[in-house]
């Protein structure tokens, strides 16, 4: 890995107690199914994908990602039951809200825009927001078996994103490098009279 670019990715990570529950989802696939690649993350929904920065110019992704978020309202999100990319990836479902669609989208080509930063297969493809808790390491033998023990399992949780959170990538897991504020409600129109 060259020592002057680092790996980022950009999501938005639930609060505490989702995070807790998520992880030990996690945790149970590690133990019963001997899938440990999605513990090398915090819970999180991937908004734009990994990309190398220079190291150097760190400040500069920072500050355009702070002045993105400010602009932004905070984002309802509700995850429902599980839903797989087969045969290996099985993750918690993310509903595709008219907000998170849009944030996506814009993420992607401000970032492309300002930063030049480009995910090309990504830009392909349809968006699926997704909270993965089993990773490319599961077995297609362990997949099956555990898609039958979690397809039809319910799981409701809704949480509002405050925050776009910038992960770095330390060699072995990615951890959360800095968050940027979401606005809490619409900036108030003052009545001139």
């Amino acid at each position: 890995m060259n020592s002057s670019k680092q790996r980022f990715f950009i999501a938005l990570v639930p609060p505490p107690d989702i995070e807790q529950h998520i992880t030990e989802i996690k945790q149970y696939f590690a133990e019963h199914y001997n899938s440990r690649g999605a513990l090398k993350s915090p819970p999180h929904v991937t908004l734009q994908p990994p990309f190398e920065w220079a190291a150097a110019d760190v400040a500069k992704l920072k500050e355009s990602l702070k002045s993105f978020a400010a602009k932004r309202l905070a984002i309802p999100i509700t995850m429902s039951g599980f839903a797989a990319f087969a045969p290996r990836v099985i993750y918690v479902d993310v509903v595709k809200s008219p907000e998170l669609l849009e944030i996506q989208k814009d993420l992607m080509s401000y970032i492309e825009t300002n930063l030049g930063i480009a995910d090309r297969v990504s830009q392909t493809r349809p968006f699926v927001p997704h909270m993965t808790v089993a990773f490319r390491d599961l077995t297609q033998e362990n997949f099956q078996t555990a898609w039958l023990e979690f397809s039809g399992r319910e799981l409701l949780f809704e949480f509002t994103a405050a925050a776009l959170t910038l992960l770095l990538h330390d060699g072995s897991r990615w951890n959360i490098s800095k968050q940027f504020p979401l606005r809490a409600e619409p900036p108030t129109i003052l009545n001139q009279s």
